[in-house]
């Protein structure tokens, strides 16, 4: 099962991650998402482990305090591809421009 990882400090490392979610079983990988351009946190991960170990991890550790923050720990959910409408990717009519 994949965990969402929540309002985490920018300090916080993915062995951090690992060290805080171990104690509920094996660890199958952890991630912290960074910003593209800049390299910094986004202030969420991700935590991979087995079902039984995941569920006692949001469990126990849903608000525990991390480097300062409380987290929002829960069953990561599947991303949603955004559709984008013409008005947000910048197009789209021109309007009120008048006459030729």
């Amino acid at each position: 099962m994949k965990i969402f990882v929540g309002n985490l400090s920018f300090n916080t490392t993915e062995n951090d991650l690992t060290d805080l979610f171990t104690p509920f079983g094996p660890v199958e990988s952890a991630s912290i998402i960074t910003d593209r351009d800049t390299g910094r946190s986004k202030g969420f991960g991700f935590v991979a482990m087995s079902d039984e170990d995941a569920a006692k991890a949001i469990s126990s550790l849903s608000g525990k305090e991390l480097d300062g923050r409380n987290l929002t720990i829960n069953e990561a959910r599947p991303m949603v591809k955004r559709e984008f409408s013409d008005r947000s990717r910048g197009g789209g009519g021109g309007g009120g421009r008048g006459r030729y």
